[in-house]
């Protein structure tokens, strides 16, 4: 049954998005395949990040990191992708000036896929008294994909952002978006149509 598009408080949850000013010709490593169009999708996932951060949602930045000597990757390597997102101390590769990190935003480590496994992202989203999450960023059939199933088995009312994510490739991209809207009927929608909602909900 479909909800409201924004359910109580809401925050935007934006996962792993590294590049500081987007001037590189991908967004992410090279160790991880990524599809065509992923820098603009990240500059758009920006503009909407820095229009609800007006608006006066929450931002919580998801950073995936992994120790030098590869100790923590587990299984990940098992797959397509390579060694990626190394721990920097000096956390250089937060997107501080892409998205205009303020100090008022919060930043959640994460060692794995999703951003509630083993992190204290909960802890901080029940301090914040969030009942949705707004997810932009990616890979969409990877990181967001596992953090929304997390979030809704969760009970958290969960949106992705279409143009503000991106995939391993167009069709898993797809793929996970049809997956999402599958679990949440209305989850899946631009940022656009969000802005308006956030708006709308601000008013009331």
């Amino acid at each position: 049954m479909k909800q409201k598009t924004i359910v109580g408080n809401a925050a935007i949850i934006v996962v792993d998005i590294f590049e500081s000013d987007f001037s590189e010709e991908r967004e992410f490593s090279e160790a991880i395949p990524s599809m065509k169009g992923n820098v603009q999708r990240m500059k758009q996932a920006a503009k909407f990040i820095k229009k609800g951060r007006k608006e006066g949602l929450p931002i919580i930045v998801i950073h995936e990191v992994h120790r030098e000597d590869n100790i923590d990757f587990g299984r990940e390597l098992d797959g397509s992708e390579g060694i990626h997102c190394i721990e920097d101390p000096n956390n250089s590769q937060l997107p501080i000036k892409g998205i205009g990190m303020t100090k008022e935003d919060y930043v959640v480590y994460k060692r794995r896929y999703s951003a509630f496994f083993s992190t204290d992202l909960e802890i901080l989203l029940k301090g914040l008294q969030v009942d949705t999450l707004i997810l932009v960023g990616g890979m969409t059939d990877v990181c967001i994909h596992y953090t929304f199933v997390d979030g809704h088995q969760k009970n958290y009312y969960c949106r992705v952002l279409e143009d503000c994510v991106s995939g391993t490739s167009i069709k898993a991209h797809k793929g996970a978006l049809n997956a999402m809207e599958y679990l949440q009927e209305g989850a899946v929608l631009s940022s656009k149509q969000m802005i308006k909602k956030i708006t709308k909900n601000k008013k009331k």
